[in-house]
């Protein structure tokens, strides 16, 4: 008997377009060096750095105040940073990153790109402060059980940042 594979999801490895049998579990081959474990929090880690930049430019352009666009900017500057070195790390254990988002991700991004003005505002600022609570707790846990120590010391190092965030966008959602 053949069994097919089917071919579709597009992986990329710093910007290196490579095509992987469609699975439902990680393989050895993405994961590198890197446990299931690791691996898959430095891919939650990378689609929600991803989802954070663009949703920061969004922010930037669509903002009504300047606090929600300086954020917005802030938010590019330091997640585009953090997704640079993680990249970097990962390269270095030979795992691959995804190339897209999550469809809740995309979705997130639908929902805000929908409205404008105050209510563009008032939706982001909830959203950052939901999503920064999320990271902060994701981001605790790997600083303390992650098994690479690469990967580990990076959480580290991005936990006191995501933690600033978190502070600013409460203190943003105050002011609203």
């Amino acid at each position: 008997m053949i069994k097919m594979i089917t071919v579709s999801s597009l992986v990329l490895a710093l910007g290196t377009p490579l095509l992987r049998a469609q699975t439902s579990s990680t393989t050895a081959s993405q994961r590198g060096q890197l446990s299931e474990n690791d691996y898959h929090f430095a891919v939650k880690a990378a689609r929600g750095g991803m989802e954070e930049v663009e949703l920061g430019q969004m922010a930037a352009q669509k903002g009504l105040s300047p606090n929600v666009r300086n954020f917005g900017q802030r938010m590019v500057t330091d997640h585009s940073r953090a997704n640079d070195e993680l990249k970097q790390i990962l390269a270095q254990k030979g795992a691959l990153l995804p190339a897209n988002l999550s469809h809740s991700e995309r979705s997130t991004l639908a929902d805000l790109q929908s409205v404008s003005g105050r209510d563009f505002d008032k939706a982001y600022t909830k959203d950052m402060v939901k999503d920064h609570k999320k990271d902060v707790k994701e981001f605790e846990s790997a600083a303390k059980d992650l098994s690479d120590p690469d990967l580990r010391a990076w959480a580290q190092k991005t936990l006191p940042v995501l933690q600033e965030h978190l502070r600013m966008a409460q203190d943003m959602e105050t002011k609203s």
